[in-house]
């Protein structure tokens, strides 16, 4: 039920939800070492994300200013190019770089999303205050005050999807991208707490974009750069909430024309547990396979099943293929599929792709890859069904496991045995296999896109700790402009 009578024009006080962030914000100490290391792996994996991503016209296209020589000397700079632009549309390139090819850490509850689209936002501010500080004799921020703030925005998204479920009523997660940039990027232009829920009152008051362009028959590359224009969103509220702009109290609980009546069903927020540090020490990687999240451990059983199929594809008569409640809903997938953005969300393709070549990269999902018969041939022959266990353990805090299994049945009877797989490479309880992993992934991503001599720059700065964290912002950025 909304709490305030909107026939009243009495201003309200803050709703609480608003008021927690903006405690959080400007009084929580992060003191976890185990979040500030996951951060710094997080930046290294969603840089090699933006370098990946340059590779793809569709992905560069978007890059740049608004229109044709909107551009700012001295402003916030887009990795892997020469633009300097204003910091919105900055966060707004930067987004989409990171976004792009799906292959950023992702967080998986009642609500999905990628905190690290946040990086957008917050590299892009960092970047331009830093240059500023530098021109007008200041203190730059540093690599360490960008990591602070990526695990705060990590926790507000992370900890508003824990227990809400955004996609059930039809709206998409980058709203939560929008809602923790926007705090974050506030405390960062040196907002308090009243600028603080100003600038976050306007970004519930935006309410949030349909996830029409994640699912069949609609899904299509808006999910690409949909995050970035969080961001860019972002960056506004929070330079508004700095000029003085009026905040809206009860945005959230306001009758009738708050977020809750208007677009939660009239329910207000939960929450399993206070704003700390807990997104970030739990965070999952992408690291092998550029795929939707709910279907990295299927990818993992096809590839180990590739060598008993890849032999036998004219003998396969069914694929057996478990998953959790959320993979059904969100990837289970059949018919024709239009699009590269409609192949890396269905679960059959990414299933059916490695059993066949051994392998799911970015080019995978190319109109050219997806023209060979064999993928839709084994896509009509998997049946998809929710194994309850797999669901149980998704939802658990203390597992937050994202288990899948696959079998394949062969027409004389026999079958591959079925492969099960409840944790991905990327999963906190992996990060001793994982982290190599991510650091070969990020050194061949800045190698395929920089010089040489900017490689090992690069790659000497960030395996030296505390230098690479003492590094101001722009420094940093400076060895990825081309």
């Amino acid at each position: 039920m909304s709490l305030h009578d909107s026939r009243s024009a009495r201003r309200p006080d803050p709703d609480q939800a608003m008021v927690d962030i903006a405690n959080y914000i400007t009084d929580y100490y992060i003191g976890s070492s185990e979040a500030y290391t996951t951060a710094r792996y997080m930046l290294l994996d969603s840089l090699a994300c933006s370098m990946l991503a340059m590779r793809h016209p569709e992905c560069v296209k978007h890059l740049g200013p608004l229109v044709p020589g909107a551009t700012l000397p001295g402003g916030a700079r887009v990795p892997g190019t020469s633009f300097e632009l204003d910091p919105a549309q900055a966060a707004y390139n930067i987004g989409v770089q990171v976004r792009w090819l799906d292959f950023n850490d992702t967080w998986l509850a009642a609500e999905w999303g990628h905190p690290s689209d946040n990086l957008g936002a917050l590299m892009a501010v960092g970047d331009y205050l830093s240059r500023k500080a530098e021109r007008e004799h200041g203190k730059p921020l540093t690599v360490r005050d960008l990591l602070t703030a990526a695990i705060k925005a990590h926790e507000i998204q992370g900890g508003y999807a824990l227990k809400n479920s955004f996609n059930r009523v039809g709206l998409d997660h980058v709203l939560l991208v929008r809602l923790a940039s926007t705090a974050v990027v506030t405390h960062m232009l040196g907002g308090g707490k009243d600028e603080i829920i100003n600038a976050v009152s306007n970004s519930w008051v935006d309410g949030g974009a349909l996830r029409t362009y994640r699912h069949a028959p609609n899904a299509g590359p808006r999910k690409g750069w949909a995050a970035g224009d969080a961001c860019r969103r972002a960056v506004i509220h929070a330079l508004n909430a700095m000029k003085g702009c009026e905040g809206y109290p009860s945005a959230l609980t306001a009758k009738t024309w708050g977020f809750y009546d208007a677009l939660f069903e009239g329910k207000p927020f939960e929450f399993e547990r206070p704003f700390g540090s807990y997104v970030m020490e739990n965070v999952l990687f992408k690291i092998s396979h550029p795929a939707e999240f709910h279907a990295q451990t299927a990818v993992e059983c096809a590839m180990q099943l590739h060598p008993k199929v890849a032999g036998r594809l004219d003998q396969v008569a069914r694929i057996a293929v478990e998953t959790q409640e959320a993979g059904m809903r969100i990837i289970d997938k059949t018919g024709p599929l239009s699009n590269p953005a409609d192949r890396d969300h269905c679960l059959q393709y990414m299933v059916a792709v490695p059993l066949i070549f051994g392998r799911l990269n970015a080019d995978d999902y190319s109109d050219a890859v997806a023209a060979d018969p064999r993928i839709d041939a084994l896509r009509a022959k998997m049946e998809v069904r929710e194994n309850p266990d797999f669901t149980r353990d998704y939802f658990d805090p203390d597992k937050r496991s994202i288990g899948n299994s696959v079998e394949v049945f062969f027409a004389d009877g026999s079958s591959t045995g079925k492969v099960s797989i409840d944790t991905p490479l990327g999963h906190r309880e992996r990060r001793g296999e994982g982290i190599p992993a991510l650091l070969g992934k990020f050194e061949a991503a800045v190698g395929g896109q920089l010089p040489a001599r900017r490689v090992q720059q690069i790659l000497e700065l960030t395996r030296d700790t505390s230098r690479f964290e003492a590094t101001p912002i722009h420094r940093l950025v400076d060895l990825f402009i081309i």
